[in-house]
């Protein structure tokens, strides 16, 4: 999966200095100061796995607890999100 950017994201988040290029590439997020919200796009095999298996895995990295996550498999996450408000 690659993180791709989108409309309504508001900046990219670096690289750690402790990482390299190679390990980790700069993310375009939206957010509002509560949420972050990125935008990652599927190869067509990894869409394929995804339909085969039905799973997808979350990787946070950190040594002993994650912040609060989620997926979602939104078109549009902006959109769906102002019909549930």
């Amino acid at each position: 999966m690659k993180p791709i950017s989108f409309k309504e994201q508001t900046k990219i988040l670096q690289r750690p200095p402790t990482m390299s290029a190679e390990q980790c590439i700069p993310l375009p997020v939206y957010t509002d100061g509560t949420v972050c919200i990125s935008c990652w796009k599927l190869s067509l095999m990894e869409r394929l796995v995804a339909a085969i298996w039905g799973r997808v895995w979350l990787s946070v990295l950190s040594g002993s607890t994650q912040p609060p996550v989620w997926l979602d498999c939104q078109r549009l996450e902006f959109e769906y999100q102002k019909e549930n408000k």
